[in-house]
């Protein structure tokens, strides 16, 4: 078998990555190690920014974001008893629109198979091999078959336990980490958003978070320790949790249910320098990992596609290596301003264990004049919204 590019990785970053060569008619064949049922399972990301939706748009799976996707031009902080509103698209001219990420995918698997291009699933024991060398390859095997894949370029799209960076020897790459020391409760539940935005949470027991998929099903977070686990939380628990730490409107507000998916997920801050080693290219979670706090995951795989994708246009279509070898640098920049935007957020609205009384005063002095302040609001504006690409 041979192709141009192989995609190891049937998320967001590797479907998207597909569509985007495809357009650009560069054959590709992807190869993903689940089924496609338990990669619609995962419950991830629900934000895109302007940016995002445009690629999807590009290549024909933007309509039922547009047609379901919830538009939203503003979010509320809360802290001390109260909720202050920041004006996005006042500030910035720009809206972000609530899709789950899992509907993403499935609109993405939708375009692919319309197109009739190649996905291979359950592909056990993916290996990338010779990306250092000038005939890179990639083996797996399916059904107790193996089989191999001659290519031009490997793209690892296949998250932060993938093969791809692992396949990296590790004096070619540095890698920058840092762990959090809570993670977060989330609920899924077939019950009404308690606002028509996303209301970010400071409060003396930890951050919660109200979000949405839809206006009949919301998603709840809250701080939580890493030591916590999901049976040690009943519903009821996280209900009543919830509600202390909103203000007095939002908990007399809020609808509540049964939960239909749980979970904890810990935060951290992730980054692999460079994303390239010879014919291989990393995407997406491959390459970094943000704190949901700043909405930033998803966005960023798509903007690493966007500059994977072009990059590898120039290549077969002016038979020039400039944008491959820019690509590191360039998706590198964009992914460094959401890492500290992203720790900024998460810095200024969790409680942390070892800061104390003082740091505490310290986030809500923050609060107050990120809310007070023109220039404050506008520099959260812009990055929440997301950079240009």
């Amino acid at each position: 078998m041979r192709t141009k590019v192989a995609i190891i990785g049937a998320g967001p970053a590797g479907l998207l990555l597909g569509q985007l060569l495809h357009g650009y008619g560069i054959d590709n064949i992807i190869l993903e190690r689940q089924s496609p049922d338990y990669v619609l399972g995962r419950i991830r990301a629900g934000l895109l920014e302007e940016g995002t939706v445009a690629l999807l748009d590009q290549v024909g799976a933007g309509a039922r974001a547009h047609a379901e996707g919830l538009v939203h031009e503003g979010i509320e902080l809360a802290f001390s008893g109260r909720r202050h509103r920041i004006d996005m698209k006042a500030a910035t001219g720009k809206t972000v629109t609530i899709y789950g990420q899992t509907e993403v995918t499935l609109d993405l698997m939708n375009a692919r198979k319309a197109a009739g291009l190649s996905t291979v699933y359950e592909a056990k024991d993916v290996q990338p091999h010779d990306f250092d060398g000038s005939h890179p390859r990639v083996t797996w095997v399916k059904d107790g078959v193996a089989h191999a894949l001659d290519c031009d370029f490997i793209a690892g799209c296949d998250g932060f336990h993938g093969i791809s960076r692992a396949s990296i020897p590790a004096s070619a790459i540095e890698e920058f980490e840092r762990v959090y020391p809570f993670g977060w409760l989330g609920i899924l539940s077939e019950t009404p958003p308690v606002s028509h935005e996303l209301i970010y949470s400071n409060h003396a027991r930890g951050f919660a978070l109200c979000t949405m998929r839809s206006m009949k099903r919301s998603r709840h977070y809250v701080q939580c320790s890493l030591d916590d686990h999901v049976d040690q939380w009943p519903d009821d628990r996280f209900w009543d949790e919830l509600k202390r730490r909103l203000d007095q409107e939002a908990a007399d507000s809020l609808v509540t249910g049964p939960s239909i998916e749980k979970s904890i997920a810990p935060l951290r801050s992730f980054v692999a320098e460079p994303m390239r080693f010879g014919k291989m290219f990393l995407c997406g979670d491959a390459a970094h990992i943000v704190p949901p706090t700043g909405a930033k995951g998803l966005n960023l795989a798509a903007s690493d596609a966007h500059y994977l994708s072009s990059a590898l246009r120039e290549f077969y279509d002016e038979k020039s290596n400039a944008g491959i070898d820019a690509y590191s640098a360039k998706a590198l920049a964009r992914v460094w301003k959401a890492v500290r935007f992203s720790w900024w957020m998460t810095s200024m609205l969790h409680k942390f264990p070892d800061t104390g009384t003082i740091g505490a005063r310290i986030q809500l002095a923050e609060l107050d004049y990120v809310t007070q302040s023109q220039a404050a609001m506008t520099s959260l504006s812009e990055n929440y919204v997301g950079l240009p690409f």
